[in-house]
């Protein structure tokens, strides 16, 4: 997954590579060289007392530092812009498909998971690259060309060599292996802090009325506690990685002084050459220690690029049309035909053919108990989800071949729990058209009962809003969003328990407001409440996923006794009549 993740983007980045990669073997040179230069002043300057030559030598070696100094900020520069930019498009990929994600793949993978993965998962797999781009890419160069200058200096002391290489590499595959299932794990204990983290913040309220402040830390402890177990496990075998490294770097070190002081008393090798043998040992070993660096992340970035990668690869249930219709006959009439929906693995269906018909001009209301799947059927129109059989049809037009944006022109949701952005109240309300003036603002505030209290705000109309609107009452951010929806003027109106947050006198105004304004558009009211809905031209009575009553509220009254019971829960019978 790894490989196929970085194979897909850093296609473009092909010239910054190669170029990257030519200055590496150019400093990586240089460093192989020097070992060399050295040997040569210790036996031909130092021991004959030539300083000429220890001048010359020398100078040759500073240039040589000079130009591997150069090409090594040269293969940083790049390879740090090669990474960011990868990270920056593997983010901006995995953005681009959540955002295509219906409800139902976004309530698969669970909002921490998706947030993990678009950022702590590419921050593995953008370390992985910078790291292989500035280190990983001179250390085979390093290995074999030290190796291949080791035994330009002396061939049998380099049989040193046939134990060292062979040694650490097993050394280090054992310690890596055991290292990828707790890098796996890590992650996914990652997502759970994130998810209860998450929950306390978007749930203080709830936690500081029921006094559950001592639970929750609990909770959060148990949650941290796992994931810094895993932590330190990990933490141990890296831990181990560089003492067994050091350990046989030692080992041979002090073989090749003893060995190769046999071999100068012998009069087989130079002083010189032991220098420049130990230097290219020392080379050969920092980059197998190079390579052991990013083997240990190595097993983490797979982890992150699977988890990654299963994002890319899951398709979204709502598919965008081949050859979308761009263009509709009629405007606003909404009508919905057998439709069955039914979440992935779920046993029974959330809605059972389910008709319904909306028209321009009319209020059309669906009420039913919690979990009768009002919700839901309300969703399947904006194409949150897709219908699992049957038929949603914007003037006669299937709404799964309509241009999305026709759609969101044509059907504007108000969701049972409006989201505000952080900004301003203008800013808010210009979401679903940022051409609206202020008088149309302040207008689709009128109209939503909301214009008194912005008024009452600071700066009115660019009074700060907070992150999901907290900083405003329930009440308020049900008006505001829908003074938003207001502001779009779509042909289809539907309304997701809208007008729960509000006292009833505020509901009511409110209700004799919209009358006026959506005249000639199509509405839809899902509601608990009895008043809010009664008044509707037709009415839709939902239970356990079916239709099982439809008419005005004194039809049903008097024909529908789960209508009424849901009435009389609410009403007394003479309220109702």
């Amino acid at each position: 997954m790894l490989i196929k993740l970085l194979r897909a983007h850093l296609g473009p980045y092909k010239k910054p590579i190669l170029l990257l990669v030519l200055l590496q073997f150019l400093q990586t040179c240089a460093t192989l060289y020097l070992p060399t230069l050295n040997a040569d002043i210790i036996d031909n300057g130092v021991v004959k007392g030539d300083t000429g030559y220890i001048l010359e030598f020398g100078g040759i070696m500073i240039a040589v530092s000079i130009a591997q100094v150069a090409c090594n900020v040269g293969a940083v520069y790049h390879g740090s812009r090669t990474a960011s930019a990868l990270g920056r498009d593997v983010r901006a990929a995995v953005f681009d498909r959540v955002q295509s994600f219906s409800a139902r793949e976004v309530g698969r993978f669970g909002a921490p998971s998706l947030i993990t993965r678009t950022t702590n998962d590419v921050q593995q797999i953008q370390m992985l690259v910078l790291m292989t781009f500035t280190l990983m890419v001179s250390a085979p160069i390093m290995c074999v060309g030290g190796i291949v200058l080791a035994l330009g200096q002396d061939v049998p002391l380099s049989s040193v060599l046939l134990a060292v290489v062979p040694v650490l590499g097993i050394a280090v595959g054992l310690i890596v292996k055991r290292m990828r299932p707790l890098f796996r794990t890590m992650q996914e204990r990652v997502d759970t802090v994130n998810r209860v983290l998450r929950e306390q913040i978007t749930g203080n309220r709830v936690i500081r009325a029921f006094v559950r402040d001592g639970y929750e830390t609990k909770r959060f402890g148990v949650a941290n506690d796992e994931l810094t177990d895993v932590s330190l496990s990990t933490g141990r075998l890296m831990a181990l990685m560089f003492p067994t490294v050091m350990t046989v770097v030692n080992v041979s070190s002090i073989a090749v002084v003893w060995f190769g002081a046999h071999r100068i008393d012998s009069g087989g090798m130079e002083i010189g050459a032991l220098t420049a043998f130990l230097a290219y040992l020392m080379q050969i070993v920092m980059s197998v220690m190079m390579a052991t660096f990013m083997f240990m992340m190595v097993p983490r970035a797979e982890v992150c690029a699977e988890r990654i990668q299963e994002v890319l690869e899951t398709e979204s249930s709502v598919v965008p049309p081949v050859a979308p219709v761009r263009e509709l006959r009629a405007h606003g009439h909404l009508e919905i035909r057998g439709a069955d929906f039914r979440y992935p693995g779920a046993e029974e269906p959330v809605l059972r053919s389910v008709d319904l018909v909306a028209r321009p001009g009319e209020t059309t209301a669906i009420i039913g108990s919690t979990g009768s799947g009002k919700s839901t059927l309300l969703g399947l129109v904006p194409r949150l989800f897709d219908v699992t059989d049957g038929q949603v049809l914007v003037d006669g037009t299937d709404v799964r071949t309509l241009d999305p944006e026709l759609l969101a022109r044509t059907v504007s949701l108000v969701p049972q729990k409006p989201y505000l952005f952080s900004g301003t109240v203008a800013s808010n309300l210009r979401y679903g058209n940022p051409d609206a003036t202020d008088e149309e603002l302040w207008h689709a505030l009128e109209v939503a009962q909301a214009k008194e209290f912005v008024e009452a705000l600071e700066h009115g109309l660019e009074a700060p809003i907070a992150q999901g609107g907290t900083n405003v009452s329930g009440g308020q951010r049900q008006r505001l969003a829908i003074a938003r929806t207001l502001v779009r003027q779509p042909e289809i109106y539907l309304f997701d328990d809208s007008f729960s947050a509000l006292d009833y006198a505020t509901d009511a105004a409110l209700r004799a407001a919209l009358t006026r304004e959506t005249a000639g558009a199509t509405v839809v009211i899902v509601a608990q409440r009895v008043s809010t809905i009664r008044d509707a031209d037709r009415i839709l009575v939902l239970d356990e996923g079916r239709v099982v009553g439809r008419g005005t509220h004194h039809e049903l009254m008097d024909g529908n006794e789960t209508y009424r019971e849901i009435v009389l829960s609410q009403l007394t019978e003479a309220e109702a009549a």
